[in-house]
C-alpha cells in the first residue's frame, strides 16, 4: 500500500523515545521529513540520525517544551523554514506515574494536565493556521485506554485523555471542512524494548525498574492476546492514520491494545 508520505512533512512531540521514537522511524521508512519535537535533544539527534538511515527525506530536532504555547510555536516556524510546509502532527509527548488519586498532589495533577492536554492545545494550536490555509493535514493524538475505560491508578491521567479524545473529535468537526483530519490513537502498556529507546529526560529512565519481568508477565495476562504491545505497533496505526491511505477516517479512536478495552 502507497502511503503516499515521500517527502511530506510530519511533526512528533516527544519524538526522541520510546513510542514517539518509533512513530519518527516508520514516518522516516516511508521517506518522510521527520521534524521531532522533544525536551531531550541528545536522545532526539540519535533518534534522528537512525531515521535517515532508514530512509527520511529530511530531519530535524528541535528542543521544545509543549507546555509553553510561544516554544511550540517557534518550533512548526522552524519546520516550514525548513521543509516549505508541516502536513502531519503527532502529539505523542505524554507523562504519568501510577498513584491512587487520594495520594496525588495539585502539584502532580497540573503536570499531568500542562503535558498531556495543554501540549496538545499548545501544538495544535500552533499547526492550524497552516493547514487550515494550505486546505490539508492530518493530526493524530495519543490517547490511552485508560481514557477510554478508566484505570487503577491513572485517574487523573486517563481523565486528561479522555478529554483529549473529546477534544480531537470536536477539532475533526470544526475542521474537516479545510480537509484536515484528525483522529486518536490509545495505546495499551507499552515498555521500552531496550536501552536504545529510552533518553535521559524519558520518564522510563528511572521506571523501567518498577516493570519486572514477572509484573509484566501478570499486565500481559489481562490482554485477549496474551501479550503486551510494542511501539511499532503503535508507530503502524499511527503512521497509517496521517496518510492520504486513511483519506476518509476523521474524528476516530483507535486502541492499539490487543484487545484490552473489550475486558
Amino acid at each position: 500500500m502507497d502511503l503516499s508520505l515521500k517527502g511530506k512533512t510530519v511533526i512528533v512531540t516527544g519524538g526522541a523515545a520510546n513510542i514517539g521514537r518509533a512513530i519518527s522511524l516508520g514516518f522516516a521508512k516511508e521517506g518522510a521529513n521527520v521534524v521531532i519535537a522533544d525536551l531531550d535533544v541528545t536522545q532526539g539527534e540519535k533518534t534522528a540520525a537512525k531515521a535517515k538511515e532508514l530512509g527520511a527525506s529530511g530531519t530535524l530536532v528541535v528542543k521544545t517544551d509543549v507546555t509553553k504555547l510561544a516554544d511550540t510555536e517557534a518550533m512548526v516556524k522552524k519546520a516550514i523554514e525548513k521543509f516549505g510546509k508541516v502536513d502531519a502532527l503527532v502529539n505523542n509527548v505524554g507523562f504519568d506515574k501510577l498513584f491512587l488519586f487520594t495520594e496525588t498532589t495539585p502539584e502532580f495533577w497540573d503536570k499531568i494536565i500542562d503535558v498531556n492536554y495543554k501540549g496538545v492545545l499548545n501544538c495544535t494550536k500552533a499547526v492550524l493556521p497552516g493547514m487550515i490555509a494550505q486546505k490539508s493535514g492530518a493530526i493524530v493524538n495519543i490517547g490511552s485506554d485508560a481514557g477510554r475505560i478508566g484505570e487503577y491508578k491513572e485517574a487523573v491521567y486517563g481523565g486528561i485523555k479522555g478529554a483529549v479524545i473529546a477534544f480531537s473529535k470536536a477539532i475533526a468537526r470544526e475542521n474537516g471542512r479545510y480537509n484536515i483530519r484528525v483522529n486518536i490513537v490509545c495505546p495499551g502498556m507499552t515498555v521500552p524494548a531496550s536501552e536504545e529507546e529510552v533518553g535521559d529526560g524519558s520518564a522510563w529512565k528511572t521506571q523501567m525498574s518498577l516493570f519486572p519481568p514477572e509484573y509484566l508477565q501478570k499486565a500481559a495476562n489481562n490482554y485477549p492476546l496474551k501479550r503486551l504491545g510494542t511501539a511499532a505497533e503503535v508507530a503502524n496505526a499511527t503512521v497509517f492514520l496521517a496518510s492520504d491511505a486513511a483519506g476518509f477516517i476523521t474524528g476516530q479512536t483507535v486502541s492499539v491494545s490487543g484487545g484490552y478495552t473489550m475486558m
